[in-house]
């Protein structure tokens, strides 16, 4: 069971990897298409949250057959199942070191889009904030730790006599596999829905208006992920000074992660 959990695990990471792969080539296809408004970074985005819920369905599926072999158990071939586990773990352990050297490469989707408003916006990233790479990595680490479970369980059973080591190994790679697997899919999902008005560059956006040299208040505020580490500002305010938008435009400046800011300001008596 361990083993077929392992096979099972790995089979679904090889179509989770070919899902990475088509988001990197789309974005990079579609990288200039001005359909997509602030560029194509999110498909990779959608490809790592894909792949986390394939790890949950994988999750599921090892759930119901090791709770099926604990209360039917069937004879187990230890030699070729270590065998074919140890193999398993070799292959995990390189694509493993193989996806954690690519982190310390920066890689270059720019996606730069002319505005009517004339803001403009850069995407260049790195791997160390690209959830589609991170989900790939966590696919090979979690394959390689069922495969080390699915070794102790079948090693522990032949010298031990305990053949349900087998099927509860299988069930702690699913809980291995669900943890992974659900916080890929909330930053992922957090992404996708625009549900970031927590992340600390909110908090600065407020600073510099209502704490700025010119008296203002906020009466609505947006502010959402538009590539690694960048995000997009719309900000409506009232203020009773007799200045443009274009001001607060710029103290907001200081904030390099804002690459798209908007800014319609009311003057109002003091």
């Amino acid at each position: 069971m361990a083993v077929l959990a392992d096979g099972w695990h790995m089979s679904s990471h090889a179509l989770a990897l070919g899902l990475s792969v088509f988001a990197y080539g789309f974005a990079r296809r579609h990288a200039h298409n001005e359909r997509f408004a602030f560029g194509t970074w999110k498909i990779e985005i959608l490809g790592g949250y894909t792949s986390a819920i394939l790890l949950l369905g994988v999750a599921a599926l090892m759930t119901f057959q090791s709770v099926e072999r604990l209360f039917a158990p069937s004879p187990i071939h230890y030699d070729q199942a270590i065998v074919i586990a140890i193999v398993g773990l070799g292959v995990n352990l390189i694509c493993a070191w193989w996806l954690r050297d690519q982190h310390g490469h920066e890689h270059g989707h720019s996606h730069a889009h002319a505005h009517a408003s004339h803001h403009d916006h850069d995407h260049g990233h790195s791997h160390h904030h690209d959830l589609n790479l991170r989900s790939a990595y966590v696919h090979v680490i979690a394959d390689a730790a069922t495969s080390v479970l699915a070794i102790i369980a079948l090693v522990g059973g032949k010298l031990l006599g305990a053949a349900w080591l087998d099927p509860v190994m299988g069930l702690v790679g699913a809980v291995l596999v669900t943890v992974w697997a659900w916080s890929l899919l909330r930053d992922s999902g957090r992404i996708l829905l625009d549900a970031e008005m927590d992340a600390p560059v909110v908090a600065e956006v407020r600073e510099v208006i209502e704490q700025g040299a010119v008296s203002a208040r906020i009466t609505d505020l947006h502010v959402w992920r538009v590539g690694r580490g960048k995000y997009a500002c719309v900000v409506s305010l009232v203020t009773p000074a007799q200045v443009d938008a274009e001001f607060f435009r710029q103290a907001l400046g200081v904030h390099e992660e804002l690459v798209h800011v908007t800014v319609e300001v009311t003057t109002v008596p003091a």
